[in-house]
């Protein structure tokens, strides 16, 4: 069974931090509507969903992808880049551990942010440079190093490898680059520091279309923003899911920081 980790938007969501971009009204009614459909259209693609316990006082809460990273039985929790944010980790943690995953903290002076990761597979690409330091891709490598209590993790998915790549013109690796289920990792290049660092790298004709969540090996979850994005996917034999996130969109958000894929 697939599952995913969701939190509601904040009624502050408004407030919410902005770093490569211009701040812009935001419309929270709107945006705990435009949430809702996100999560109808996990909910429609067979995704059960799990609601981590809102926390108003974090405007950045609802990004609750940001609050850890989870592979095989592991889940490293975050301590975010901004200090802002570091609040919100403490009800995620609770609540993937009530799904049965093994937690393990990222502790001072390493930051991580769950938006700078992207795993293809075994391989953890993890982005330096904003809101992750080189300690937190250190912590994060030794947790997922599988040792003797964690064994389960390796047997599930294969021993990891996880390597650093920069990111400098937007606030998260996961801004710039995902994947697609082949393992193709897609991009908007004006936005992508280093193309070279994946093993096989796509380009993308809007910011938007390099965002995309795998509901399984054939549909794309994905923004409304970036139509010319999904009818390249569509050539190439995908389906795109297509939701309306612009109120998100406005703070830097995308479809993968709405929600952690847990599997099983």
């Amino acid at each position: 069974m697939q599952k995913a980790l969701v939190r509601r938007p904040s009624s502050r969501l408004a407030d919410g931090l902005v770093t490569h971009v211009e701040r812009q009204p935001v419309h929270v009614g709107l945006a705990r509507r435009q949430w809702q459909a996100y999560v109808d259209a996990l909910h429609g693609a067979g995704w059960t969903t799990v609601e981590v316990p809102s926390i108003d006082e974090c405007p950045d809460g609802v990004f609750v992808e940001d609050t850890m990273v989870v592979y095989g039985d592991v889940a490293v929790i975050a301590r975010a880049g901004a200090m802002e944010r570091r609040a919100e980790a403490a009800a995620a943690a609770e609540t993937v551990a009530a799904q049965g995953y093994r937690v393990v903290p990222i502790v001072e002076p390493g930051t991580l942010d769950g938006g700078d990761v992207l795993k293809i597979g075994s391989t953890i690409y993890v982005g330096q440079g904003g809101r992750t330091n080189a300690a937190g891709i250190a912590q994060l490598r030794a947790a997922l190093a599988a040792p003797a209590g964690s064994a389960g993790a390796a047997r599930a998915v294969g021993e990891p490898v996880v390597r650093g790549v920069p990111v400098s013109k937007v606030l998260h690796l996961k801004s710039a680059v995902t994947a697609l289920p082949d393992g193709t990792v897609i991009g908007y290049e004006p936005l992508v520091d280093d193309p070279g660092a994946f093993g096989s790298f796509r380009a993308v004709p809007e910011e938007a279309g390099a965002h995309v969540v795998l509901l399984d090996d054939d549909r794309l979850l994905m923004a409304a923003s970036a139509p010319k994005s999904a009818e390249l996917f569509a050539g190439l034999g995908y389906t795109p899911v297509v939701v309306d996130i612009s109120e998100f969109e406005k703070l830097e958000g995308c479809v993968t920081c709405l929600s952690v894929r847990l599997r099983g």
